[in-house]
């Protein structure tokens, strides 16, 4: 694997829909432990459901070497993003941040983020925002070190799952 000042981002095409929905089962596959089966396979179809159509303004892809090794998906509103208006974000939002566990730790998460990121402020939005559970733990640890912060009021309940809303004011952040 190449260094992490060597990953190259760039938008998807459609060549790349079946390899980045495979990235992004990969990446995940870590939390089906942590679900009912059920639950699980809800979670997969909707990973795969999210790769076809128009809903992201992007979907963005991660490369060390030529090698396809993250994707985050770009949505510009919580309508867009989760068919949820009434969560009340106006503002770009990723989804399915993903990265291959060979490669993490190598600073493409923060890549991809810090060119969603820079899309934001392309966009005229200075917040950039994500969802996450208590899952993921090691995803929250980075989000925070990024420079993101809770928001709460944006938080929403799917099923029994608190689905925790964290917002990165862009025109600050440093990792830009």
């Amino acid at each position: 694997m190449a260094r992490a000042t060597e990953i190259r981002i760039r938008e998807a095409d459609s060549h790349d829909r079946e390899a980045f929905q495979q990235l992004m089962l990969e990446a995940y596959k870590e939390y089906k432990r942590l679900l009912s089966a059920a639950k699980w396979e809800k979670y997969q179809e909707e990973m795969r459901r999210s790769v076809e159509g128009d809903g992201p303004a992007a979907r963005l892809v991660a490369e060390m070497d030529g090698e396809m090794v993250g994707c985050v998906q770009l949505y510009t509103s919580s309508e867009a993003a989760y068919g949820l208006p009434e969560i009340g974000i106006h503002a770009p939002i990723i989804r399915f941040l993903s990265v291959l566990p060979k490669a993490r730790g190598r600073g493409v998460a923060t890549a991809l983020i810090a060119e969603s990121a820079r899309r934001s402020l392309q966009l005229g939005s200075s917040t950039l925002y994500l969802h996450t559970t208590d899952m993921m733990e090691s995803a929250i640890r980075l989000y925070e070190r990024l420079g993101f912060e809770r928001s709460c009021d944006k938080d929403f309940w799917n099923g029994e799952t608190l689905v925790k809303s964290y917002r990165l004011r862009v025109k600050e952040t440093v990792i830009l």
